[in-house]
């Protein structure tokens, strides 16, 4: 993120080429040519500042990784090929009505700031310390939020996942052995290839893998010669079990340990050499759940905080002396789903309710009412009824099949839509050695 700091560079040469040429005769000048097109796609283009910025941004994390630095040109023309397919994906979305909006943006940097332990003031702080410019940054995280929105797009045509399909997954030897952490990396052959095609990339693929044999760092090759979405990443996937991902793929990396790759994998998209990075079994998933009860006086525009609070409090002292709490809750909660039921919660699990409930109930007896304590809605009481620990391994097993058809099918899906968004396009890469 050094949009300013290059900006100012950008002037500095400028001035610098200006008092050169004032120099010289007037006949010799040159105007130093300070930025440069090295990308038409479609009706927009890329500027070499545009590229540079993103390189560097790339070319710091590895470092801060500690990984290996491929040659500078093959980090060029990968990060050129992520800023094409990017370019491609907004003006897709502006095409089909994707717009967004600043409170969009607005929401989106809240919650990035609340994730990095900033308030937003800080984040902004940190941004422009790092040399970008803020109304950049926030362009940049619109962009995103566009292409994301587009993405869900692609995958909310797909049809639902059905009970069968998690029905077999589970039954599966696949789904029971674990989870794989994997890295990958793909040399595509476009469709309506002809053989010679496929077979120049079959060569390159095996280049790749010799690579990698005479001791290239995955990542290093990943980032230098993949042609997936995750190559700038180093090519890492994350975790898989062997169900979620194509036979060709499964059967290769079965019996891999952590460190070890496969050789090249043919499938309809193209060649593929995947590394286990990690292994790790399946557990048992315990839930540790509370069931409590509470009266909650809410905070609006005709109840001041002080006014919840000592109402609150009243309550309270009622039930010490002898008021019941269900019928105090039903007389004066404002919770809506709560009230009408004595203010019972039901079990639910550690956090649910967010850490101000769950550091009044972590140290409380069964039956025992808490002090007045306030949440962002209001002031509450709550009396803990019990705690217990359940196996919810199967349910989990359950949730983790669903989610891992769905991430497979969305997965593929979008590298479909990508590809194919890329094949159509008009592109012109004008990058000079």
């Amino acid at each position: 993120m050094q949009l300013t700091r290059s900006l100012k560079q950008a002037f500095l040469a400028l001035a610098i080429a200006v008092m050169a040429a004032a120099a010289l005769p007037a006949t010799a000048q040159q105007i130093e040519e300070i930025d440069t097109i090295v990308a038409v796609v479609d009706d927009d283009i890329i500027m070499r500042s545009e590229l540079d910025i993103a390189i560097k941004g790339i070319v710091d994390r590895i470092r801060a990784q500690g990984g290996n630095l491929p040659p500078q040109d093959l980090i060029e023309k990968q990060v050129l090929e992520r800023l094409i397919v990017r370019k491609l994906q907004i003006q897709r979305a502006f095409r089909t009505g994707i717009r967004i909006s600043d409170s969009d943006v607005d929401s989106a940097i809240t919650n990035l700031a609340q994730q990095n332990g900033l308030s937003v003031t800080q984040m902004r702080q940190v941004v422009q310390a790092d040399g970008e410019d803020w109304s950049e940054f926030r362009r940049s995280i619109g962009e995103e939020i566009m292409t994301e929105r587009l993405r869900q797009r692609v995958v909310s045509s797909m049809d639902p996942i059905s009970d069968t399909e998690v029905d077999i997954m589970l039954a599966s030897e696949e789904f029971s052995g674990g989870e794989y952490h994997i890295s990958h990396i793909v040399i595509v052959v476009p469709d309506g290839s002809t053989p010679r095609e496929v077979e120049a990339v079959s060569n390159r693929i095996n280049e790749v893998h010799q690579k990698l044999d005479e001791g290239m760092d995955f990542a290093s090759a990943a980032i230098s010669y993949s042609q997936g979405q995750e190559a700038l990443e180093g090519g890492e996937v994350g975790w898989r079990d062997l169900n979620s991902v194509p036979r060709e793929f499964a059967d290769a990396i079965r019996n891999l340990r952590a460190g070890q790759y496969t050789v090249p994998i043919r499938s309809p998209a193209g060649f593929h050499i995947i590394r286990v990075n990690d292994y790790r079994d399946q557990v048992q998933v315990m839930s540790k759940e509370h069931h409590a009860r509470h009266i909650l006086i809410e905070v609006n525009e005709l109840v001041t905080a002080r006014e919840a609070m000592d109402r609150v409090s009243e309550i309270r002292q009622d039930i010490m002396d002898g008021a019941d709490f269900a019928e105090e809750a039903k007389e004066h909660s404002d919770d809506p789903t709560s009230a009408n039921i004595g203010g019972d919660m039901g079990w639910f699990p550690e956090n649910q309710y967010g850490p101000r409930i769950e550091q009044a109930l972590a140290g409380m007896e069964e039956g025992e009412v808490s002090e007045p304590f306030q949440t962002q809605v209001g002031w509450h009481i709550i009396q803990k009824l019990g705690f217990r620990e359940t196996d919810v391994t199967e349910e989990a097993r359950r949730i983790r099949a669903r989610n891992s058809i769905m991430q497979s099918k969305a997965d593929a899906e979008v590298e479909t839509f990508l590809r194919q968004l890329r094949e159509e396009a008009y592109v012109d890469i004008r990058l000079t050695s």
